[in-house]
C-alpha cells in the first residue's frame, strides 16, 4: 500500500466509539470499543497516538484480528524491525515473531523465554525500538503476566547523586549478554550463525536517553542487555549497574499485565522496560509480537 492509498482510507474511514480508560498504576491505559480489523480514521489514530506517549502501555481489547492486520497497525508508527532469531518468525509474515512455549514435533514453534530479564526491545540496536505490538493467541489458564515498569519515574526518583553519577554517560548493550546463561536453561535459544552474530554487534547508547516525541527522560539500561558503563572501571562500573537496575524496576514503578483473550499490549520501549513473569512448564502461551524500529537514542 502507497503512503497515498493509506491516506485515502484514513480519510473516509469512520471514526469509532474509542473509550481510553487509564489503570490504577504507574503507568498504562485499556482502549475500549476500537476494532483494528477496520480501516482506522486519522482522527483515532491521533488518538491513538496521543494515549500511546501519555500512558506509555496500551491494552486493545478482544482484538479478532489476523497478523496481517497487526502488521498494517504497527506499520503506522514507523517501519517494522525483524528479529534475529529469524526462524521463529510466522510463515509469510518476516515481521511476527512467535512468543511461545509450545513445542511441536519435538521442535519449538517459537521463543519461549522471551523477556526472562528486564528489558528494552532491541535496544542493543543502533536503532531501537520505537514499540512493541504483542497479540494474544492462546493462553495459559494460570501465569504468563508481563510486568512493565515506567523508566520516566525510575529517572524522575533517581537520587541525586546518582543522577550526577549517570547524566552524560554512555553503556555499552549487546544481545549476547545473557545469551549462553538462557541457552543452557531452554530449549529456545539455538546456536547462533555467524550472520546473526554480525547482526548484533554491541552498540553504546545514553544511560539516560530524552525521549524524541515528548522530551521527557528515562533510565535507559536493563540487565538483559547493558554490560558496562563506558569510562568507567569494571568494578564501579558493574556496581553502578547494579543500583540502576534495582532501583529502576521498584515495585512503584510497575504496572503488571494478566491477559484476556484476544488482548493486543503496545508499549513504548523509549519509557518502559518489561519482563515476562513466567509460566507453568504445563500452560501453552502462544503470542505474536510485531516491533517497530524507533531512532537512534540521544
Amino acid at each position: 500500500m502507497t503512503a497515498s492509498q493509506d491516506a485515502d482510507i484514513q480519510a473516509s474511514a469512520a471514526d469509532q466509539p474509542i473509550e481510553i480508560r487509564p489503570f490504577d498504576a504507574p503507568l498504562g491505559a485499556e482502549v475500549l470499543g476500537l476494532d483494528l480489523s477496520r480501516p482506522l480514521s486519522a482522527a483515532d489514530f491521533a488518538r491513538i497516538h496521543r494515549a500511546h506517549l501519555d500512558y506509555h502501555v496500551l491494552v486493545f481489547r478482544d482484538q479478532r484480528i489476523k497478523p496481517d492486520e497487526q502488521v498494517a497497525f504497527s506499520k503506522r508508527f514507523g517501519p517494522l524491525q525483524i528479529h534475529v532469531l529469524h526462524q521463529f518468525g510466522l510463515a509469510g509474515h518476516p515481521e511476527v515473531l512467535i512468543v511461545s512455549n509450545i513445542t511441536e514435533n519435538g521442535k519449538p514453534i517459537g521463543l519461549g523465554d522471551a523477556g526472562h530479564f528486564w528489558h528494552s526491545d532491541l535496544s542493543y540496536k543502533d536503532k531501537p525500538s520505537l514499540g512493541s505490538l504483542l497479540h494474544a493467541q492462546e493462553l495459559p489458564a494460570v501465569g504468563g503476566d508481563t510486568l512493565f515498569a515506567n523508566q520516566h519515574l525510575a529517572w524522575d526518583s533517581l537520587p541525586a547523586h546518582l543522577q550526577k553519577a549517570v547524566d552524560g554517560r554512555v553503556a555499552e548493550h549487546t544481545y549476547l549478554a545473557k545469551y549462553a546463561e538462557l541457552q543452557k536453561r531452554s530449549p529456545w535459544r539455538p546456536n547462533l550463525s555467524a550472520e546473526q552474530i554480525a547482526q548484533v554487534k554491541p552498540v553504546t547508547h545514553p544511560v539516560v536517553r530524552t525521549h524524541p516525541e515528548t522530551q521527557r527522560r528515562a533510565l535507559f539500561v536493563s540487565e538483559h542487555f547493558t554490560t558496562r558503563v563506558i569510562g568507567l572501571p569494571e568494578d564501579e562500573s558493574q556496581s553502578l549497574l547494579a543500583e540502576l537496575f534495582a532501583h529502576s524496576t521498584r515495585p512503584e514503578f510497575i504496572y503488571r499485565h494478566q491477559w484476556q483473550a484476544r488482548d493486543m499490549v503496545f508499549w513504548d520501549n523509549r519509557s518502559v522496560m518489561h519482563l515476562a513473569a513466567g509460566t507453568p512448564d504445563d500452560q501453552r502461551r502462544k503470542l505474536y509480537r510485531t516491533t517497530i524500529e524507533g531512532d537512534a537514542p540521544f
